[in-house]
């Protein structure tokens, strides 16, 4: 008798470049290394690039036609039909859709069949998508086999909106960062994010001048986005303050990682996440944290008082303190970075890639054995 295979298939708009992209392909890459896992995935989406490496043994589908928005409708009812015949192909044990908007479509795709859809949104769990969004995951999402939430604190808020018990809590997989050596890290406070209002840069700048430590650093990692000229505001803002020799806007950056290891404290004052990354990063790297308790995710990574701070959403009085706190005292800088280095080990891509599949294989369809 031959080896028993799963047959799994990975739905997502595209592999551009993006968080949820880069987290579905490694996802990928740590599936397809098993030798009993027979691996497709699906690109939907308007554009349907592939960004980040795939591992050869990963099938790939496309539709067989452009989107043309000028006939949305048509082309929508064509991606959805497109969608649901090379599913019942393939013929799957389970599925992993990614895609807070997405996901709606792939379930109305699929509604009817007997697939395992398993689903994951990767925004802000208390985020509304709209009438239409928030009316069909309500009605859809009971339907899937399971969802998939990325914090403790989002599927307590999922667990108010959607009328199923089947909430499973998987975090984001975060790379791993050499530690850095006492050597070349310099006296820096480190934020990395997009230059976005809700990043709150323009207070963590204040705050860090009102601090006034001598030969400490704050630079701040990060572009403008979603149409927003922040960059052009803070600088303003850094030459208001005097502070050019204290504040420095890096801008985008290729290597971030170096960033990490030059840093000794990571600052993060954003206000509504889905699951911050940055932190993990920053973690990984061997750095203390402070972060505001926002929703959601970084108090399932940050433990108040062990491997940096979580101050509550918008007291900036008592962020100044702790940023002080750190600054100050190198011993304590150290103890929670270790600390953190140790914590953010649960979030490997081996660890979360288990998590994962052992969900998947929960409700799996096994195919044949293969002589």
């Amino acid at each position: 008798m031959g080896q028993r295979i799963m047959k799994l298939v990975l739905l997502i708009p595209s592999l551009q470049s993006g968080g949820m992209e880069r987290v579905m392909s490694q996802l990928a890459d740590f599936f397809c290394k098993k030798p009993d896992m027979n691996v497709h995935l699906v690109l939907y989406g308007l554009k349907r690039d592939i960004f980040y490496k795939i591992p050869a043994n990963l099938k790939v589908y496309k539709p067989p036609f452009e989107f043309n928005n000028k006939r949305r409708i048509w082309n929508t009812l064509k991606t959805m039909a497109f969608v649901r015949k090379q599913v019942k192909v393939i013929d799957p044990g389970s599925i992993l859709s990614f895609g807070e908007y997405w996901n709606n479509f792939i379930l109305l795709s699929l509604l009817g069949t007997s697939f395992a859809v398993f689903v994951s949104d990767r925004c802000q769990p208390d985020k509304s998508l709209g009438k239409l969004h928030d009316f069909l995951r309500k009605k859809l999402y009971p339907k899937a086999a399971g969802v998939i939430a990325q914090t403790e604190k989002a599927k307590q808020i999922y667990s108010r909106l959607f009328t199923t018990n089947r909430i499973t809590i998987i975090g984001n997989p975060v790379r791993s960062i050499t530690l850095r050596s006492p050597s070349i890290s310099e006296h820096i406070v480190l934020t990395v994010g997009r230059l976005i209002t809700s990043k709150h840069h323009d207070e963590l700048i204040k705050l860090f001048v009102r601090l006034n430590r001598p030969g400490w650093k704050l630079v701040i990692v990060g572009g403008d986005a979603l149409q927003q000229t922040n960059s052009i505001r803070l600088q303003h803002l850094v030459n208001e303050l005097n502070a050019k020799d204290r504040v420095e806007l890096a801008g985008s950056q290729a290597d971030v990682e170096n960033y990490y290891l030059r840093s000794k404290i990571f600052a993060f004052t954003s206000s509504s996440e889905g699951f911050p990354n940055v932190i993990g990063e920053a973690q990984s790297a061997g750095l203390p944290v402070i972060s505001f308790d926002c929703v959601a995710g970084p108090s399932d990574m940050v433990k108040d008082g062990e491997n940096g701070y979580l101050i509550p959403l918008f007291d900036y009085a008592a962020f100044e303190q702790k940023l002080g706190a750190l600054i100050d005292n190198s011993f304590l800088r150290e103890k929670m970075g270790v600390q953190a280095k140790k914590d953010i080990k649960k979030f490997s891509v081996d660890a979360i890639g288990q998590d994962f599949l052992s969900l998947l294989q929960s409700s799996v369809k096994r195919n044949p054995p293969i002589d």
